[in-house]
């Protein structure tokens, strides 16, 4: 959390309330909480919060980079993570699962034709979409 603090406060933002309540509930509803979740976490601490608060929220952490979204293809809601180590996402189309891939298939190369482009890339994320082992056995 500190080191969250710190970066939002390099970066010119302070730690609101809501941004706590925010961050805190990213650590303790588990992997990949959907916004409700996060609103329902956060209104036992705040109760008159609103899920646009909550979105903005979120969307503010994710600009900064220290929150990914990842988008669940065909469902209502994309969920969230914490930026803690540079990583991407196997999606199932069918359930919605979502694993974390553990290392990064973006080659140096491809930044550096980027560069040559003149494009200076800042950051970035991937998703894979596919189906699980369970649905993939189920259909």
């Amino acid at each position: 959390m500190e080191n969250l603090l710190q970066k939002l406060r390099e970066k010119g933002y302070k730690m609101t309330p809501q941004r706590r309540a925010v961050v805190t509930a990213l650590l303790e509803c588990g992997e990949f909480p959907s916004a409700q979740t996060i609103l329902e976490h956060v209104k036992h601490t705040l109760p008159d919060v609103s899920l646009d608060t909550i979105y903005r929220n979120l969307a503010l952490l994710v600009e900064l980079g220290l929150v990914q979204e990842i988008h669940l293809r065909g469902r209502e809601s994309n969920v969230f993570e914490l930026t803690v180590t540079h990583h991407h996402h196997l999606v199932c189309l069918s359930c919605g699962k979502t694993l974390c891939l553990d290392h990064c298939p973006i080659d140096h190369r491809d930044v550096a034709k980027a560069a040559k482009q003149g494009f200076e890339i800042v950051s970035h994320s991937l998703e894979f979409y596919g189906y699980c082992r369970t649905c993939r056995i189920a259909g």
